[in-house]
This record gives structure tokens, C-alpha cells and sequence, in this order.
């Protein structure tokens, strides 16, 4: 089948492939027209693909013609979509994904001429350089990502990143802190100057960012209320604030008694800490700080909460699992799911019950009991 153009629609016609194609002006070089190529796997795909490349010329941006590599296009990609629209943290690890991983193998691959297999090898092979699972299933969702944009843009007819078979990875147990560990660490957690963190941790689940990331002004001691507002993280070897992990992470959390009591004794030592510090203090109001008043590196507080366990006696768990104990002891209590869900900030409530599906058959035996003493109580009756 030859194809059909349109008036005014970059010429858009099907090949004989069975894939509609179309052109967009890019420009002149050396007195003669040059034009690049979209692609799409309908007619109303190559249009939207057209119309998208054409706003990319009228916008200035370079456009990927058959020869450009994947590596110039992941260059472009980096520089004008990560960069401007998202997080400091998360384009320099796409960055560091293309730089050591992807570059270094298909960076030489021209775009249009990626195939499944080239990525379904290039995979294999990280898995056979030893990386672990979940650093090669982030580098796959990078070029994933990557590709997603080339085929918006009508660079290519298809994203092959999607058509491989992707890295499995085995989800690690959550193993939380029993009831009775929970309260000999938190004895401990009590004599130690940052006993109030691991409060916070314990009763209320908060990242271990989110904790530190903290300011006075966040909490409302009176009120019995805390908001997660920002989340503290190392960047270029500086402590800098973000905004939460997403938009479900920013939340207010009613504080337990445990927390309110640790929290005003934590205040209060910080006080006396500031005077002491006289000019040397740090006036970032953060909540959990150095006694100058700067903030705290995740590092130290889990090698503290190392030290606490061996104190307590309580068996090694990583400072994470303190968020798997606060959201298994509220289940065990039959606090409903979806409260569990916002007062941990998960992003779906599908993510909370299947990171906590161990704590489940419990509270299915308990609803099993309790239609069981519903339905018997309803016979009882009726046979009186």
C-alpha cells in the first residue's frame, strides 16, 4: 500500500511496514531543506507526533534525525525534561544511570534503530556484572522513561523499553520490632539525647527524612499535632530541605502522649544545648539537631539506634523498621488500613497492604470472628 497525505499535515502517509510516517521542517543546511521523520502506529498517533516535534522546532530544541545516537539523545533528555522538572536528587541519579550504565553500552546505538533485544541484552549483562536487582530495575526505568519522551516527541514509533521481560526482585520481609522490643527501646531511647526521634519513629512511622527534616515549627505540642512538611537530605555534601517524597507525604499526624511527653523533655534539653552554644548555634528551628543546632546526617542517628538496641537488648533492625513497627502495631490493633495509609503518607493503599500482608490473616481472623459473633447473635435471638 502506497500511503495517503494530507493538506497541511506534514505529509502524513502509512508505509508499507503498516506504521504511518510524517514530516517535520527542521531547517536549512547548505541551501537545502532538511526534515526528520515521526513516526506513530495510527494516523491520529503520527499527528499528535508531528504537532509535538513541530512545537520542539518552533521552540528552539534540537530535533533527533535516523543517525542520533541514543547517548545524544539521552543528553538532550537530561538537560531539557529531568533537569527543569524534577528534583535536584532525582536527575543527578538518572544522570549518573546514563553516564555509568547506559552511555558506556548503548550510548553508540542510534535511537530509531534500538531494539527490544538490544535491551533485553543490555540488561542481562548488568545482571551478569553482579549489580543488584533493584539498581538495574532503576536503570531500565531510566531509559524507560527516557524513550517514553522520544516517542511523545515522535522520535521513535515505539518505546523498547517496554517490551522486555523486567528484573524481578525479591520484596525484603519487613521484620518489626515486637511490642515488648518497641518498649525496652524506647526505655532506653529515653536516656539518650535523641530519644525523642526514635519516639517519633516508633509511634508514628515518619522516614527517618521525614524526622529529620522536622522544625518546631512544624509541631503543635499543644495541640498534640505534627506536619509533614519537608524531608531532609545530603546533596553535593550539603543538607538541603525538599519537599516530601509526594504529594500523600505531606500530612498531619496526631502525636500519641509518648511522643508529646519525649518531644517537650527533647525541647527543653535543646534549650539549655542552645544556650550553652551561645554564637555557635544554628537557628534552622530543626526539631532533631547536632547541640549547635545543625542538622543530622541519617548515618548518625543509625548507628546510635545500633547502639540503643544493644543496650535495650532488642535483636538488630534497621532505623527503617521503626516506620514497619509503628504501621504493624496500628494494624494489630485493628486501626483500619487506609488510616494506616495516610498516617504513614504511602502514595496508594494498595502499597499498604501489600507491604504489610503479614500483619492481614491476623485481622481476617478477627473479622471472620467477628461476623461469626454477629451472625450467631442474630440466631440466638431468633430462636428465642
Amino acid at each position: 500500500m502506497t500511503g495517503r497525505r494530507g493538506a497541511g499535515d506534514g505529509g502524513v502517509r502509512l508505509r508499507p511496514d503498516g506504521r504511518w510516517e510524517a514530516t517535520v521542517e527542521i531547517g536549512a543546511l547548505g541551501g537545502r531543506r532538511r526534515r526528520k521523520y515521526v513516526y506513530g502506529r495510527t494516523r491520529a498517533d503520527v499527528v499528535a507526533n508531528l504537532r509535538s516535534a513541530q512545537a520542539n522546532v518552533d521552540a528552539g530544541l534540537p530535533l533527533i534525525d535516523e543517525r542520533t545516537r541514543l547517548g545524544t539523545f539521552l543528553d538532550l533528555w537530561l538537560e531539557e525534561v529531568v533537569r527543569p522538572t524534577r528534583q535536584q536528587a532525582t536527575f543527578h541519579g538518572y544522570e549518573a544511570n546514563v553516564r555509568l550504565h547506559i552511555k558506556p553500552v548503548l550510548g553508540h546505538v542510534p535511537l530509531a534503530r534500538l531494539s527490544p533485544p538490544d535491551v533485553q541484552a543490555f540488561l542481562n549483562l548488568k545482571r551478569q556484572e553482579g549489580l543488584a536487582p533493584r539498581t538495574v530495575q532503576y536503570v531500565h526505568a531510566t531509559l524507560r522513561r527516557a524513550l517514553t519522551i522520544a516517542l511523545r516527541w515522535g522520535y521513535v514509533s515505539r518505546n523498547v523499553a517496554t517490551l522486555v521481560e523486567p528484573v524481578t526482585l525479591q520484596r525484603e520481609p519487613v521484620v518489626p520490632l515486637t511490642v515488648e522490643e518497641a518498649r525496652r527501646l524506647l526505655e532506653a531511647a529515653a536516656r539518650d539525647r535523641l530519644g525523642a526521634f526514635y519516639a517519633v519513629a516508633v509511634a508514628v512511622g515518619l522516614r527517618p527524612s521525614e524526622a529529620l527534616g522536622l522544625r518546631w515549627e512544624d509541631l503543635d505540642l499543644d495541640a498534640g499535632v505534627l506536619r509533614v512538611r519537608h524531608a531532609l537530605e545530603r546533596r553535593d555534601g550539603q543538607f538541603v530541605l525538599k519537599e516530601p517524597k509526594s504529594r500523600t507525604s505531606r500530612r498531619t499526624v496526631a502525636l500519641p502522649s509518648v511522643c508529646l511527653d519525649a518531644l517537650r523533655v527533647h525541647r527543653r534539653r535543646q534549650l539549655e544545648e542552645r544556650l550553652l552554644a551561645g554564637p555557635l548555634w544554628e537557628d534552622r528551628d530543626l526539631v532533631f539537631a547536632t547541640p549547635t543546632g545543625g542538622p543530622i546526617s541519617r548515618t548518625v542517628v543509625s548507628h546510635r539506634f545500633a547502639r540503643l538496641q544493644k543496650e535495650a537488648g532488642v535483636p538488630h533492625h534497621r532505623l527503617y523498621d521503626c516506620r514497619h513497627t509503628a504501621a504493624s502495631l496500628l494494624l494489630a490493633q485493628n486501626v483500619h488500613p487506609r488510616v494506616v495509609m495516610e498516617v504513614l503518607g504511602h502514595s496508594s493503599f494498595a502499597l499498604t497492604m501489600d507491604t504489610y500482608s503479614h500483619v492481614m490473616p491476623v485481622l481476617v481472623r478477627d473479622a471472620a470472628e467477628a461476623m461469626d459473633k454477629i451472625l450467631r447473635g442474630a440466631s440466638d435471638a431468633g430462636e428465642q
